[in-house]
């Protein structure tokens, strides 16, 4: 394990390791988009950890309209990362990120793509993908369309569960980092404990903290 790098940490660099193992997937049209758009609804959407158990997840009430660059903010903070890493999503074999010009891989602007344009029905889904080198996948699902009187959005109504700590490595090293905390006799225990800051709780979620710091992003 190694300490936490510094914010905007740029050691995970295009292309995502993972790209080849999608290519086989439809090929979505996406939506650029050069004005914004009106919100008309709202979309209850949950976020879950791929690959954890039990499961890590949240749902969330966000505007069909938010712009890609401005969930990502939203994710971050409602999983509880500290956005150190590059991120991108995945819609079917379709990439949406910041494209790089230093890579020659097509990946639609993120800044210019909004909720509605890739999801719009109960079921639609896609993968928002994080820290291409601990290769952290979230698969976010539409649960509902709820109208705009519903609710003050972003918000996060409901979740289980702690966010991993940045760079422990994806979700083996995670379960490895858990195996090492909670068991006093292991032998890299406390040193884990004091590479994590002294404490851990994995069962820890604090929805009322996700919510203030929600509206601190002021979207």
């Amino acid at each position: 394990m190694f300490p936490l790098p510094p914010p905007n940490n740029k050691s995970n660099r295009w292309p995502c390791l993972s790209c080849a193992n999608h290519q086989d997937q439809p090929k979505v049209e996406v939506t650029v988009t050069k004005q914004s758009k009106k919100s008309k609804s709202l979309y209850q959407i949950k976020v879950t950890l791929v690959g954890s158990k039990p499961p890590i997840w949240r749902r969330l009430i966000v505007k069909d309209n938010i712009r890609l660059d401005e969930l990502h903010s939203v994710l971050q903070v409602a999983m509880g990362w500290f956005n150190y890493h590059l991120h991108q999503y995945r819609v079917g074999s379709s990439y949406i990120g910041i494209p790089d010009p230093d890579f020659d891989i097509d990946v639609t602007d993120e800044r210019k793509v909004y909720l509605q344009d890739i999801i719009s029905s109960p079921k639609d889904n896609f993968v928002y993908e994080y820290d291409f080198g601990d290769g952290w996948e979230h698969k976010i699902v539409l649960e509902k369309i709820l109208p705009l009187d519903f609710s003050e959005s972003p918000v996060v109504i409901k979740g289980e569960k702690a966010c991993p700590p940045e760079d422990c490595g994806g979700i083996w090293g995670y379960s490895d980092f858990l195996d090492a905390i909670q068991d006093p006799k292991h032998e890299e225990h406390e040193s884990m404990l004091e590479w994590v800051g002294g404490e851990f709780d994995p069962d820890e979620f604090d929805m009322n903290f996700i919510n203030k710091k929600l509206n601190d992003l002021k979207l």
